[in-house]
């Protein structure tokens, strides 16, 4: 395997979803179809394809998601421009101030998001130093 070739998400609503993609994500939109737009997302193949008939329900209780690092100092101003786009986000899981702050919230059909000010070597340090019930192989 030599990485991450696409990410696609199931969309309800292109159009919403593209204005979601753009302006949340600074997203460049490189294709749109009818039922598919791709984007460049900072190197990242981004795709959308329409599926308008399927449920969409559990998404909603799951804590599957992506994550994006944004800097710490960027943390207020991104929550702003958030609240100013009226996107969802919702209230994160308690945690440690040295495991770094997280913004959740969810696109139009419900993919949850983070953006995150720590990275992961910075966490796997906070765990070594504070979790002993975890195990550890680096």
């Amino acid at each position: 395997m030599k990485g991450i070739n696409h990410i696609t998400f199931s969309v309800s609503n292109l159009e919403k979803s593209i204005e979601f993609y753009k302006n949340v994500f600074d997203a460049k939109l490189l294709v749109k179809g009818e039922r598919l737009a791709y984007f460049d997302l900072q190197g990242i193949w981004l795709a959308l394809n329409v599926e308008s008939d399927i449920e969409r329900n559990e998404i909603y209780q799951s804590y599957t998601h992506m994550s994006f690092s944004i800097d710490e100092e960027d943390y207020e101003f991104v929550v702003e421009k958030l609240n100013k786009l009226n996107v969802n986000i919702r209230e994160g899981r308690p945690r440690y101030k040295e495991e770094g702050k997280s913004i959740y919230f969810r696109d139009p059909d419900g993919h949850l998001f983070e953006f995150h000010t720590k990275t992961r070597e910075g966490r796997i340090k906070f765990y070594k130093d504070n979790r002993e019930e975890l195990e550890f192989f680096i």
